[in-house]
């Protein structure tokens, strides 16, 4: 990751870093970031000094196939540490332990608040749990950590980066918890701990704070989404419908009109003979 990934990087993309000198140079540190791109995954630990240990999902350790499986080398090669999401209390668990245990050696563990990535550019609510609890069962200083622009670099979906942009990485002050230590198991001194953080991160990246989890903001756009194909199709049906009956009214418009001028000629055909006899 620094010697391959970072300096392709740096030549690609050209990313920017400020306030690197606000993570030390050694013992334990929580990096808290916002999360806006699966490039978030390498712009991070790649271009820091130090090494950081984030807790992955499970299935990126587990995917059949050839891509799983380099998937998964990958993970593991940067030391990422698998984590089963399949129990939301057993997942936050097993998170937690983790987080504590990379906290215990003395390296740089790294989370994202918001659990997911976030589905639109805006920053979301944290998460109470993983980084809460971790920062007071350890009183690990806590890092707000900005990514700037990766979603443009790498947007939801999209497999092949886009090069003409320039991603930042804007590093804040480390924020002491250390007077909440030992209340890691009060739901209200978590919450408190967390929105801190996340009002730091709101600060350094100049999202747009939505106070619900983008969780459920995903759910929210995927209904709408569904809701506008719904409306798309019964509009092109509609529309498929109202352009048959249309066809359907000119023919019959023109049957009516062809039958019409076949009368009139009948007709014509009829006087003429009858000015023929009457001449005879």
């Amino acid at each position: 990751m620094k010697m391959i990934v970072a300096p392709l990087l740096r030549i690609f993309f050209r990313p920017w870093m400020e306030g690197e000198e606000n993570i030390p140079d050694e013992g334990p540190a929580i990096l808290a970031s916002n999360h806006l791109s699966f490039s978030d995954s390498f712009f991070l630990p790649a271009l820091l000094k130090r090494r950081v240990t984030f807790i992955a999902k499970a299935e990126y350790f587990t995917t059949p196939g050839i891509k799983g499986r380099l998937t998964a080398a990958f993970f593991k090669g940067v030391g990422q540490l698998p984590v089963d999401r399949s129990g939301a209390r057993g997942a936050g668990e097993a998170a937690i332990r983790s987080g504590i245990a990379v906290i215990e050696r003395g390296e740089v563990f790294g989370v994202y608040p918001e659990g997911t990535r976030s589905p639109d550019g805006k920053l979301y609510r944290g998460k109470v749990g993983g980084l809460a609890r971790v920062a007071l069962a350890t009183g690990a200083p806590v890092i707000p950590v900005a990514m700037i622009d990766t979603e443009k670099v790498q947007p939801p979906g999209q497999v092949i980066p886009n090069f003409g942009v320039r991603p930042g990485i804007r590093i804040g002050r480390p924020l002491d918890f250390s007077r909440y230590q030992g209340m890691e198991n009060d739901r209200f001194i978590l919450r408190s701990v967390t929105d801190e953080v996340m009002y730091e991160i709101m600060r350094l990246s100049g999202q747009e704070y939505v106070d619900i989890y983008a969780t459920a903001a995903k759910r929210q756009l995927a209904e709408e989404k569904k809701a506008a194909d719904a409306d798309r199709k019964a509009q092109q049906k509609a529309e498929k419908q109202a352009a048959a009956e249309q066809a359907a009214a000119e023919k019959a418009e023109q049957a009516e009109k062809a039958a019409e001028q076949a009368g009139k000629s009948e007709q014509a055909e009829k006087a003429a003979e009858q000015e023929k006899d009457a001449g005879a």
